[in-house]
């Protein structure tokens, strides 16, 4: 979880190489080529005019969390097992896609919640494997890379 945590601060700290794929007037998305495997990384920024309080509470990786009822792409989120304060073993899954052409989706993964001293707030993720969550009937086992959101606060 740690190292996913660093991993998605380095590349919020390199600005090179990213190009702009989407843009509507409230979100931008980015991409650029993968140094870890044969893909692309994406970002998504925008700027929502709500406290980082409000954001945090959206996006946050908790059970029973606000994030199932606004993410179409989120069907259940499930702690498997609570490492400790910040960091636990979570189950995502997602819906069918494409009139169920794509079935639904089961990730499994390590994630961290980090505050920072000008106020940031990140939660980040990576794979991993979990005995008291082996692969489940009717959903493919997903693969996440280093992934995660940051809610930065910005004057005003």
């Amino acid at each position: 979880a740690e190292a996913a945590a660093e991993q998605l601060r380095l590349y919020r700290r390199d600005p090179d190489g990213w190009r702009g794929c989407r843009s509507t007037g409230e979100v931008a998305v980015s991409w650029r080529p993968s140094s870890e495997f044969a893909g692309n990384l994406y970002k998504g920024e925008g700027i929502l005019p709500a406290s980082p309080h409000n954001v945090w509470e959206c996006i946050k990786p908790v059970a029973g969390g606000l994030r199932t009822k606004w993410d179409q792409n989120v069907k259940d989120f499930e702690v498997i097992e609570a490492i400790s304060d910040t960091v636990s073993v979570c189950r995502t899954t997602t819906p069918s896609a494409c009139m169920r052409i794509i079935s639904p989706r089961e990730f499994v993964d390590v994630v961290v919640m980090k505050q920072y001293e000008d106020g940031t707030m990140l939660s980040a993720a990576t794979n991993v494997e979990h005995p008291l969550c082996p692969p489940q009937p009717n959903f493919v086992r997903g693969f996440n890379y280093p992934c995660g959101c940051f809610c930065i606060p910005v004057p005003g």
